[in-house]
């Protein structure tokens, strides 16, 4: 017989065949680990890539400064002058497109950011559902939620954390949300205007 604060173990599924010692505990604990698998398999499967365009891109900028600084050393004159011209102004357009490259790659490490947190919060909840003395204690969840809540840096996430807690649903969590960081970006574009 176990005792009640022993932590489940975690021998697989036997939902297919269940006996005696079947747990909805340890079945949910194993789907939150696959979760958490699918996750980091998806965000190391993506680094590689997105870190070889960012390089890539940040090398291109490099030569395309190059490009433009022994272009403006071209005479001024004739069919030349238009040429250059022509280029000068390709050679910016093509500047400004990997500048905004390059953002949206910043973009995508926000978004590994807030996915290996997502990893970790579940692998966490996992835990805490793994032992039963954690699971039936309110200060573990407590604690859990401060943790979680402690990982998030934009005051976005938090509004939304803080909504759920609450009680609120995912749709007005993400309403709420969407609405303040659509009012952070507003305040944003004020002050680049000044």
């Amino acid at each position: 017989m176990s005792n009640s604060s022993d932590p489940i173990t975690l021998m697989g599924s036997s939902a297919r065949n269940p006996d005696l010692n079947w747990s909805q505990v340890r079945e949910t604990i194993l789907m939150l680990e696959l979760a958490i698998a699918q996750i980091d398999v998806a965000l190391r499967d993506s680094d590689g890539s997105v870190s070889v365009l960012t390089n890539t891109f940040t090398e291109m900028m490099g030569y395309m400064s190059d490009i433009q600084e022994e272009i403006a050393k071209l005479p001024e004159e004739g069919e030349s002058k238009h040429i250059k011209e022509r280029v000068t102004r390709y050679g910016h357009s093509v500047s400004t497109m990997m500048q905004e490259s390059i953002v949206a790659f910043q973009f995508y490490d926000k978004l590994t950011q807030r996915l290996n947190h997502v990893g970790l919060s579940v692998k966490h909840l996992s835990s805490l559902i793994a032992e039963p003395a954690k699971l039936y204690n309110p200060t573990e969840w407590v604690k859990l939620q401060d943790e979680i809540r402690g990982k998030y840096t934009m005051a976005e996430e938090v509004l939304m954390f803080d909504a759920i807690m609450a009680g609120g649903s995912v749709e007005e969590a993400l309403a709420k949300y969407r609405a303040a960081l659509e009012e952070s970006k507003k305040k944003l574009q004020d002050i680049e205007l000044f």
